[in-house]
């Protein structure tokens, strides 16, 4: 299993940043996928995550915590193996690094994460 992280960078408050994440190594389409980030001397902050495709499904779950609700938007793209995160009206509070994470056959994997600094 490998998930390889890409897209962040330094932006303004109130900017906007896609992240995008690069599976490979499973079914990519039957796995829930979860985007957490870990902000500087900080844990690990669960930010959002969707479910897997369902054959006929019209929607497909997404949650996302409280502190990113209304200016995050999670996807994938099953046919081409990626997961993405639409970050908008980001803030000084979103400046982490954010990781790209599955659990597959019971095992927990992890990309090498990509920073995103938000700054004036």
């Amino acid at each position: 299993v490998q998930l390889v992280e890409s897209g962040g960078g330094s932006v303004q408050p109130g900017g906007s940043l896609t992240l995008s994440c690069a599976a490979s190594g499973f079914t990519f389409s039957t796995a829930a996928m979860t985007w957490v980030r870990q902000a500087p001397g900080q844990g690990l902050e669960w930010v959002s995550s969707i479910g897997s495709w369902d054959a006929g499904s019209i929607s497909r779950t997404r949650l996302y915590a409280d502190s990113v609700k209304g200016r995050f938007t999670i996807s994938r793209d099953n046919s081409k193996n990626m997961l993405y995160l639409q970050m908008n009206s980001l803030n000084v509070e979103d400046t982490a690094v954010y990781y790209c994470n599955v659990v597959y056959m019971t095992t927990s994997y992890w990309g090498q994460g990509t920073q995103v600094t938000v700054s004036s």
